[in-house]
C-alpha cells in the first residue's frame, strides 16, 4: 500500500492528497517535518522536502512526479485529459500556480505567518511586481469554469485549491493586498465550489487539525 508522507499543513502534502481522495485510493499517512536530515528521509527525499511516497517499488519524491505516479496507477476518476495537447494544458497551468505564484509568494510566507519581521521595502516591491506580472499570466490561462482548467475537476485543481488562498492570504497579510483579487482572479467562489468536494473537506479538517495540535504545542 502506498505511504503518503509529510504533515497536513503542507500545501504540496495537501495537493497530492487531494489527488488520492479524489481517486479513492487506499493509502496511510506518516508525519514527515519537511528539513528532515536523517538517512531514513532523505534516502526518500534526497533534499529533506516532503511530501513523498513510499511505494512497492520505492520511495519518489516531488508532488509532480507523485501526482504522474497516482494517475497512472488509478487512471479512474481521471484526473487528466485523454488526450496529449489536454494533459500538456493542464501542466501548463500545475506549473503556472506551483512555480510562478505559490512559490514567489513563499518568500512572504515567514513574515506573513510565522512571526518573522517584515521583509526590506525593497524586495516586498520586487515580489509585488512579480507577482502581479505572473498573475496577469495565469489569467490568461486559468478557466474558473467552473473548476481552474475547464468544466471537469483535473489535477490543476488540485495545486489551485490547495495554493490559491495561501498566495492570497500572504499578499494580503504582508503587503496589504489581495494580489489575486487586485489581478482580477475571482479565486474565493471557485474555493468555496472545491471546498464542497468530500476530499477537500478531509484535507481541510485535517490541516485544522494539525495547525491546532501543533499551536498547543507550541504553547506547552
Amino acid at each position: 500500500m502506498l505511504t503518503l508522507c509529510g504533515f497536513a499543513i503542507s500545501n504540496y502534502y495537501n495537493k497530492v492528497k487531494l489527488a488520492l481522495l479524489e481517486k479513492g485510493a487506499d493509502f496511510n499517512e506518516e508525519t514527515v517535518m519537511t528539513g528532515g536530515k536523517d538517512e531514513a528521509v532523505l534516502s526518500c527525499s534526497p533534499l529533506g522536502k516532503v511530501p513523498f511516497i513510499r511505494t512497492e517499488h520505492g520511495a519518489l519524491c516531488e508532488s509532480e512526479a507523485i501526482m504522474g505516479y497516482i494517475e497512472a496507477n488509478w487512471p479512474e476518476p481521471a484526473l487528466l485529459p485523454s488526450d496529449a495537447w489536454g494533459q500538456a494544458k493542464i501542466h501548463e497551468l500545475v506549473t503556472f500556480i506551483d512555480l510562478h505564484l505559490e512559490l514567489v509568494a513563499r518568500q512572504l510566507y515567514a513574515s506573513a505567518f510565522f512571526g518573522a519581521p517584515a521583509l526590506p521595502d525593497g524586495d516586498r516591491e520586487r515580489i509585488r511586481k512579480q507577482l502581479a506580472r505572473h498573475i496577469a499570466g495565469f489569467k490568461r490561462l486559468a478557466k474558473f469554469a467552473p473548476f481552474v482548467a475547464g468544466d471537469r475537476f483535473t489535477q490543476a485543481d488540485c495545486a489551485a485549491y490547495v495554493s490559491l488562498p495561501l498566495v492570497a492570504l500572504a499578499t494580503k497579510t504582508a503587503l496589504g493586498e489581495d494580489l489575486l483579487a487586485a489581478g482580477g482572479i475571482d479565486w474565493k467562489p471557485y474555493a468555496k465550489l472545491i471546498a464542497e468536494r468530500p476530499s477537500a473537506q478531509k484535507v481541510d479538517a485535517d490541516r485544522k487539525a494539525q495547525q491546532q495540535k501543533m499551536a498547543a504545542a507550541a504553547k506547552a
